[in-house]
């Protein structure tokens, strides 16, 4: 494949519920013509990789608009009184109730309970609570896969092995991808059954890493990249004062991922990249062309990078079980809010000082709750 001169990558974290966020963003980019080049997602942000990667940009949001209703077409009595603007305990128990609900029931499209396995301790074929063969079937309605592996876009969704604890990638620009390879990626057990693939069988990618931003950052080839990094946890967060709160922020603070951390790893190997081109920009001509000293180059050549950090923050914070209240009011919440958030970024961005040099990565993360937008670490 040509190498091209920018990239714009969405990079989608796991999250349940929470990725109807990630559906509303890209709604918000597609609506300022700015169109991903790959997309990168773990568990339901592979899902909505492989739904934008899989259609052409005029019938994206429409496609991840049917899954986002289908998924949330039970609950016919919730909406109408989530609706309302609750907050604090009353709002964490409709989403309790909610999720509860789903968990006895299961999700149209998404997945079934399997009868009598919550009760039975006995061994099982690939045991689970639940069966996700009615996702495979809407992956197949929604998602053309020549098209996602023969497209413009890039797709990377990441899995675990489960018998080596490996954590994998499956890549359109390395391997053809079916939807048994997202459905790998969002196999989280013990729900969801393990996903069999040439042999090997794979869970849930957020077991290891729930964030896919080293993955892309480190297989970047472009000369410049603006990262959009989606999650749908926070690690920052208040001190809980409920049960369930405690519940949602061991949540928030496992799946986040330690994405802020990661980010500034990748940061400060950018900054030494640089520097050593510095100093051996401080050489003799002849020494920096010296075969040793040209490979050592080689290797801190890397992609100026701007990654924009979106991260949902919405009233529901304090629920556990906010991952997994598919109720179509908690879903246009947080497909309104990815979509305020993302439109937000791009304004900010737009008004960001242009970035020059080889090699810089640039951080920005435009929180429109805080009125004013944080300076970029570059």
């Amino acid at each position: 494949m040509e190498r091209t001169a920018a990239e714009t990558v969405f990079v989608l974290q796991g999250g349940g519920a929470l990725g109807a966020y990630q559906a509303g963003a890209c709604e918000a980019l597609t609506a300022a013509a700015d169109h991903p080049t790959w997309v990168a997602g773990i568990s339901i942000g592979a899902i909505n990789a492989a739904l934008i990667a899989g259609n052409p940009p005029e019938r994206r949001i429409a496609r991840l608009r049917e899954f986002w209703e289908q998924v949330t077409a039970n609950l016919p009595a919730v909406p109408a009184v989530a609706a309302a603007p609750f907050s604090g305990l009353l709002r964490e128990w409709i989403s309790e109730w909610s999720g509860e609900l789903d968990a006895a029931i299961g999700v149209p499209g998404f997945f079934v309970p399997r009868l009598g396995a919550a009760a039975w301790r006995g061994a099982m074929p690939n045991p689970s609570y639940y069966d996700t063969a009615p996702l495979r079937e809407t992956l197949l309605s929604l998602v053309d896969f020549d098209r996602l592996n023969d497209g413009p876009v890039r797709l990377s969704v990441g899995a675990v092995d489960v018998q080596s604890g490996n954590f994998v990638y499956f890549d359109n620009r390395q391997q053809r991808i079916g939807p048994e390879h997202v459905m790998a990626s969002g196999a989280l057990p013990p729900g969801f059954p393990a996903v069999q693939i040439e042999g090997r069988w794979y869970w849930d990618g957020g077991i290891v890493s729930n964030t896919p931003l080293r993955h892309v950052v480190d297989n970047v080839a472009a000369p410049r990249a603006t990262i959009f990094q989606v999650d749908l946890f926070s690690a920052r967060g208040e001190l809980p004062k409920t049960l369930s709160q405690v519940d949602a922020r061991e949540k928030d603070i496992r799946f986040s991922s330690r994405t802020r951390a990661v980010t500034d790893t990748l940061r400060e190997r950018h900054e030494m990249h640089r520097r050593i081109r510095a100093l051996a920009a401080m050489l003799p001509a002849s020494r920096r062309a010296q075969p040793q000293v040209q490979a050592m180059l080689a290797d801190t050549r890397d992609t100026a990078i701007t990654l924009v950090h979106l991260i949902y923050r919405g009233n529901d914070s304090g629920a556990s079980a906010k991952d997994f209240e598919f109720s179509r009011a908690a879903m246009l919440g947080h497909w309104r809010a990815g979509h305020a958030d993302m439109a937000h970024s791009l304004r900010e961005l737009a008004a960001a000082p242009r970035a020059n040099g080889q090699g810089l990565f640039r951080v920005f993360d435009f929180d429109r709750h805080r009125h004013r937008s944080r300076k970029p670490r570059a």
